[in-house]
């Protein structure tokens, strides 16, 4: 069927409302011959943008990029996302993904999924950083915000992929403070060797042949000097660890980064975990749930000692103070980033890309900086010299 396009006036319109008043459209016939209108406003300036309209359309068929409105409902779109897409994904990265979805349709009200665009997501943006946050008088950080985008934004490429959306909107970055993440520091670390483990009540199932202080002290050993994550640490298996090379090797299936790795332990970690046995098939697999791990490491934590300050603005809780088990993996960058190249920190760490290896090398690069390094005014120099041989000796 051969391309039209045209515009036009309802006829009972204008006897009603006359030629003036009544509303001017363009309408079309697409390539597979489904008819389409669209009203474009009253008057001589609703026929100039129907002209122009026409002149477009017109344009588009010809070069053959045209693409025929949809009207398909967000709700549809979601659960073909849901259906199509989601299923590939982890368990964690598909509840994220409809949290973000659910947050976004609460705060916009969309209906139709061809009626997002550069407006919609900027009104989103406003209105989720008012949304309270966790913790008590806080609102949600920008890190939460940059999350929920990635996600939307991914799921949106889809639409268009889908041709749901004729195009992506733009999203424009959260800007989030520029912070020193914490992590485990030596002298901390010490405390939390000595004094927190001997401290812990779990692991204490029965039949166990280690003791509870041995179980964390291989945990927080392994974790400070392997860099992997508390999830790859406890579905570690007997099987992939060799005591003997001193290597263990993380299974697609248990690991973030989905493939199989092999890695070095050194000989401290293997002696750690050689204290563990060779009963359990998973040597460091928390028996409990999992809440009840978080509690036990905050509990052994806050009884050494250990209070760590938070600088965040909202009401503080008994988590605010303690290290984290991912403090650990931001340790182990820190400090070894400075004697290995970036692509071995890389493939140490698991990561996919090397910007994200760069933002835990930047973060070294923040806390190894020498100050000895520093260029030191002369008269300075010259006053602390003084200051030097002014001192008397200590006699004792």
């Amino acid at each position: 069927m051969p391309k039209s396009i045209w515009i036009f006036q309802h006829r009972r319109e204008v006897v009603a409302k006359g030629e003036a008043g009544a509303t001017w459209y363009c309408g079309w016939y697409d390539a597979s011959g489904k008819r389409h209108s669209e009203s474009c406003g009253k008057g001589s300036a609703g026929r100039n943008r129907a002209e122009k309209r026409q002149r477009r359309l017109q344009a588009e068929l010809d070069m053959g990029v045209y693409r025929a409105p949809t009207k398909t409902l967000w709700t549809e779109f979601v659960e073909q996302f849901e259906r199509d897409v989601l299923p590939g994904l982890e368990p964690t990265t598909r509840r994220a993904y409809l949290e973000a979805l659910k947050t976004f349709a609460r705060h916009t009200g969309v209906t139709r999924i061809e009626s997002i665009d550069n407006r919609m997501i900027d009104a989103f943006v406003a209105r989720r950083r008012n949304d309270p946050g966790k913790k008590a008088g806080a609102t949600v950080s920008p890190a939460t915000v940059a999350k929920d985008l990635r996600l939307l934004k991914a799921a949106l490429g889809r639409a268009v992929d889908w041709r749901y959306l004729e195009t992506l909107p733009k999203f424009r970055s959260v800007r989030q403070a520029e912070k020193i993440p914490r992590f485990v520091t030596d002298e901390d670390f010490g405390v939390l060797y000595t004094k927190a483990c001997p401290l812990a009540r779990h692991p204490a199932e029965p039949g166990q042949t280690y003791k509870a202080e041995d179980w964390w002290k291989a945990l927080i050993v392994a974790a400070f000097m392997t860099g992997l994550r508390i999830k790859e640490l406890m579905a570690l298996r007997l099987e992939d660890i060799d005591f003997e090379r001193g290597t263990v090797i993380t299974r697609a299936g248990d690991n973030k980064g989905k493939r199989d790795a092999m890695l070095p332990l050194h000989p401290v970690v293997v002696e750690h975990l050689q204290r563990l046995g060779t009963e359990q098939d998973r040597p460091l697999a928390w028996p409990l749930h999992e809440r009840t791990l978080w509690a036990e490491w905050g509990r052994i934590q806050r009884a050494a000692g250990i209070h760590l300050p938070c600088s965040a603005r909202h009401e503080h809780t008994d988590a605010c103070h303690v290290y984290g088990f991912h403090d650990f993996r931001r340790a182990f960058a820190t400090h070894n980033a400075p004697n290995l190249t970036p692509e071995a920190l890389q493939r140490l760490m698991q990561h996919r890309s090397y910007r994200t290896t760069l933002g835990y090398i930047n973060l070294a690069n923040q806390v190894n900086q020498a100050a000895g390094n520093y260029v030191v005014p002369e008269v300075l120099t010259r006053a602390s010299r003084r200051g030097d041989e002014a001192t008397p000796p200590n006699p004792d």
